[in-house]
C-alpha cells in the first residue's frame, strides 16, 4: 500500500509531462497551419515550384543567343466584375533581353472595386528562370465603376536558362494572372493617381 502511495507522485508527474507533450505538438500544428500558406509562398518563390516566377532588381549583364517565345494569359475569378486581358498575345525575347508588355482591367461593375492578382508561369519548370522587374501584381489595383487601366510588366528569362538541360525542350513559355477581389476592400473608395509608381502600378485610362 505504501508502495502504490509513492508511486502516484511519479505517476502523475509522468501524466502531466504526456499532457504537456501533447500541447506542444498542437500547439505546433496550429502554427505551422496558421503560416503553411505564407511558407508555401516562399518556398515557391524560391524553388519556383509551381510556376511561381521570381523578383529581380536588375537586367542581367548578358544577352543569350536562344530565344524564347512568351505568350500572355488573363483570368479573372467570378467574384469580380472586371474585364481583364493581355493587350499581346506573345512577343520573342532573347535570353537576357528585357520585355514589355501590357495587360488591361476594366471595372464593369457598379461599385468601386479593389483588386489582387495572382500569377504563374508554365510549363512550371520554367518558374525559377523567369524574373519580373516590374509588375501590378506587386501593389492592389483599385477601379472606380467604368474605369479601365493599363498595366505593364517589365521581365527577362535568366540566360542560366540554357545551362538547365531539363529545359532544353522550352521554347515557350506562357505568362498567367488571375485577378481576385483584394480580401480588404478598405481602399475601393479611393482613386489612385494616374502617375506610374516604380512599384508597379499601371497608367489609367478612362
Amino acid at each position: 500500500m505504501r508502495e502504490t502511495e509513492q508511486n502516484k507522485p511519479k505517476g502523475n508527474r509522468r501524466n502531466w509531462i504526456a499532457v504537456g507533450g501533447v500541447m506542444l505538438v498542437l500547439g505546433g500544428m496550429t502554427t505551422l497551419t496558421a503560416y503553411s500558406s505564407t511558407l508555401y509562398e516562399m518556398f515557391c518563390r524560391v524553388t519556383g515550384y509551381g510556376g511561381t516566377t521570381q523578383q529581380a532588381d536588375a537586367l542581367p549583364d548578358h544577352m543569350g543567343e536562344r530565344v524564347i517565345t512568351v505568350r500572355f494569359d488573363a483570368n479573372t475569378s467570378p467574384d469580380l466584375k472586371w474585364r481583364f486581358k493581355p493587350m499581346q498575345v506573345s512577343e520573342k525575347v532573347h535570353v537576357g533581353e528585357n520585355g514589355l508588355a501590357f495587360y488591361k482591367a476594366v471595372n464593369n461593375g457598379d461599385v468601386p472595386v479593389v483588386g489582387t492578382a495572382t500569377y504563374s508561369v508554365t510549363p512550371h519548370k520554367a518558374g525559377i528562370y523567369f524574373n519580373k522587374l516590374q509588375c501590378f501584381c506587386f501593389t492592389e489595383q483599385v477601379l472606380q465603376p467604368g474605369e479601365s487601366i493599363e498595366m505593364p510588366v517589365s521581365y527577362f528569362v535568366d540566360p542560366a536558362i540554357v545551362d538547365d538541360r531539363n529545359l532544353d525542350d522550352v521554347t515557350t513559355i506562357t505568362l498567367s494572372y488571375t485577378f481576385f477581389p483584394a480580401p480588404d476592400q478598405s481602399l475601393a473608395g479611393v482613386r489612385q493617381t494616374s502617375e506610374l509608381k516604380p512599384a508597379g502600378d499601371g497608367a489609367r485610362v478612362n
